[in-house]
């Protein structure tokens, strides 16, 4: 399920951004912005994406979407929820056409700080030193 996550990450950088990212397997030490989305798969398994961009990353999106070179707090805890809705929603596309389809829930903000959640798997997406964490964890386990 990761990969679908992973594929629409890589594909919001390529063609929202502008520019290719690289994959990385270790977690950032960064301060980031923390958001999650719940997904419940066909056979009622439930999993929490989450969405952890570095405030650099955060910040390329917002004068992306928004024009504006230097936001505020609230306005990058939205961009974050945002951009957590447009992957996820990308990766539900790309999962369901490997007839793996599942039904997602509303972005949550988390926190801003260390990404120090349990996971099962993760990837870090990479542009130039802007980083964004993609990691997911079985719920009903």
């Amino acid at each position: 399920m990761l990969n679908s996550v992973k594929e629409a990450a890589e594909n919001f950088c390529t063609h929202q951004i502008g520019i290719s990212c690289e994959i990385k397997e270790t977690p950032t030490n960064k301060r980031t912005l923390i958001a999650y989305i719940d997904i419940q798969a066909q056979d009622g398994s439930q999993y929490r994406i989450y969405i952890a961009p570095d405030n650099d990353f955060m910040q390329r999106v917002t004068k992306l979407f928004l024009e504006e070179n230097k936001s505020d707090e609230d306005t990058l805890k939205e961009m974050t929820l945002e951009t957590a809705n447009l992957i996820i929603g990308s990766a539900k596309v790309i999962a369901e056409e490997l007839g793996m389809p599942y039904t997602i829930g509303t972005p949550h903000f988390e926190k801003i700080g260390m990404f120090d959640f349990d996971y099962d798997e993760l990837k870090v997406i990479r542009i130039d030193n802007d980083e964004l964490i993609i990691a997911i964890k079985e719920l009903n386990v």
